[in-house]
């Protein structure tokens, strides 16, 4: 009896289990249909966003490489601009230098220009008395009156043995009146040694003290100035 109650009531269960209806089957399937539809939807919303942003990527990289390209560009035209403009400074800088040297040499050729017209000018002028001459075969040379009384004043403290030898050549300005009234060394005795030093000294002083009969002209008459070479023999 026990084992039969338990048999039914494993039944009750089956037997309540109903199946579906054909209008809830059909429901099920709108609803199945409505979410692939839905899904479909979805999925090809994905798709165009996918495009869409493949497209902006593409578009990001073409911009990124036109920029890059444009940067490079910009910097060429930089240096090229630098080059140029450094290369406009030099020639500005040459030009002013050409300009400032054709200045000098037009100055220049100013100044032998006229020098040129004073020394055409002194050469077509007769010198008169007094007058700074250069000698030449129209003029007679200034003559020494005292020369073999003249002796260089070298300091006799020196030893004998080392007193300087040699030729000193002394160019002396002679007045008209026969009067030196300057003297430079023309040459000196050879080494730069004291004693040599003092000996052109010395002989730099006895040329001021030479007398001279003046430089004339071939008639004797006009006394000119004129720069004479004297020379002094040390032995």
């Amino acid at each position: 009896m026990r084992f039969a109650v338990a048999l039914l009531l494993l039944a009750l269960p089956l037997s309540a289990a109903k199946k579906p209806t054909v209008p809830q089957l059909q429901t099920q399937v709108k609803q199945l249909t409505e979410e692939r539809d839905d899904l479909k939807q979805r999925l090809a919303a994905t798709e165009d966003l996918q495009q869409e942003l493949m497209a902006a990527r593409k578009s990001r990289d073409l911009a990124k490489t036109e920029a890059d390209a444009a940067r490079k560009e910009a910097e060429q035209l930089r240096a090229s601009q630098r080059e140029n403009q450094e290369g406009g400074d030099a020639i500005v800088k040459e030009l002013q230098a050409a300009r400032q040297a054709a200045g000098e040499a037009k100055a220049e050729v100013a100044r032998i220009k006229v020098e040129n017209e004073a020394l055409q000018r002194k050469a077509s002028t007769v010198p008169v008395e007094g007058d700074l001459v250069v000698l030449g075969e129209d003029l007679t040379p200034a003559r020494a009156i005292n020369l073999n009384r003249i002796t260089p004043r070298i300091k006799s403290s020196r030893l004998f043995s080392s007193r300087p030898k040699g030729t000193v050549v002394v160019n002396v300005l002679i007045s008209e009146k026969g009067d030196v009234l300057a003297a430079r060394l023309l040459q000196g005795l050879p080494g730069d040694t004291p004693e040599a030093r003092e000996a052109d000294e010395a002989c730099l002083e006895a040329a001021k003290r030479i007398v001279f009969d003046p430089a004339t002209a071939k008639d004797g008459k006009t006394r000119f100035k004129v720069w004479q070479g004297v020379g002094f023999f040390l032995d």
